[in-house]
């Protein structure tokens, strides 16, 4: 996000869709309505080809019994960030991303604040995609480190 805390979205995005910024924007967000997304709060910060930003508060939505972060927010951060990397990097009406495997190492616990996920490609196939995303803090430091390998598949 820019200092106004805009989302930041790639031009070739846009003219990939058709759409203007606005457009976009709102298009993600009714998508968003009533999905995981939502539920937890993760907010979209950047989106280009070759890279993706999301924001997801820490708290009693994304904690675990103990009061911290919990991997399976995490892992939904990250496939998150993977899913919508690839969707900006396909024909999405003629093709679904799909999550075909994820892996996760938790390093450092959090219990409140904000995390942030970067992601970015490892490679970008016809049918496949492989994204890295590294989750950190507001200090930069490394909460978590996931791959995920995205399918693409034939809308149905």
């Amino acid at each position: 996000m820019n200092s106004k805390n805009e989302l930041v979205v790639a031009d070739e995005i846009l003219n990939l869709y058709g759409i203007d910024k606005k457009t976009f924007e709102e298009q993600l967000m009714a998508r968003n309505k009533n999905t995981l997304i939502e539920s937890l709060g993760i907010k979209h910060v950047e989106i280009t080809p070759d890279r993706v930003v999301l924001s997801m508060p820490v708290g009693p939505k994304t904690w675990q019994p103990a009061g911290i972060l919990h991997g399976g927010a995490s892992v939904a951060l990250a496939e998150t960030a993977a899913s919508l990397g690839t969707a900006v990097n396909i024909d999405i009406q003629k093709y679904a991303p799909v999550g075909m495997e994820i892996n996760a190492n938790h390093i450092r616990s959090k219990r409140d604040g904000v995390v942030t996920a970067v992601a970015t490609p490892l490679h970008k196939g016809r049918k496949t995609m492989v994204w890295d995303i590294k989750i950190t803090d507001e200090e930069g430091r490394l909460i978590c480190v996931s791959r995920c390998t995205m399918a693409v598949v034939d809308q149905r």
